[in-house]
């Protein structure tokens, strides 16, 4: 059974910095790659969007351009967890962020390219 547990969401002020883990479990880890995504309130009328990747090398990474420079994605094939650091957050990334794995060697950008989803964690920045 494959699971993905997202953690360390939270409340932060404009500014500030989370660090989101997702710990997996039920796949070989270090042959997936790896996204984060968010999904804003539902009053925003966005959609699910991408936020990072990851290939299976943890130096193939790629980030949606409203995030980069200012958040990293990485990955501990020891631990089979992926990281997302973020840093300088904007009240415009308070939403549910979602993890999800795929298999294969690349990054993948689009939703519909994972096989695999977490349950969700919430992160909300506050002006």
């Amino acid at each position: 059974q494959v699971q993905l547990v997202e953690s360390g969401g939270g409340l932060v002020q404009a500014g500030g910095s989370l660090r989101l883990s997702c710990a997996t479990s039920g796949v070989i880890f270090s042959m997936y790659s790896m996204g984060w995504f968010r999904q804003a309130p539902a009053e925003s009328g966005k959609e699910r969007e991408f936020v990072a990747g990851v290939g299976r090398s943890d130096d193939n990474t790629y980030y949606a351009d409203s995030v980069k420079g200012r958040f990293t994605i990485s990955r501990d094939n020891a631990k089979n967890t992926v990281y997302l650091q973020m840093n300088r957050l904007k009240p415009e990334d308070t939403a549910v962020y979602f993890c999800a794995a795929v298999r294969g060697y690349y990054v993948y950008t689009r939703r519909t390219e994972y096989d695999y989803w977490g349950q969700g964690t919430q992160v909300t920045v506050s002006s």
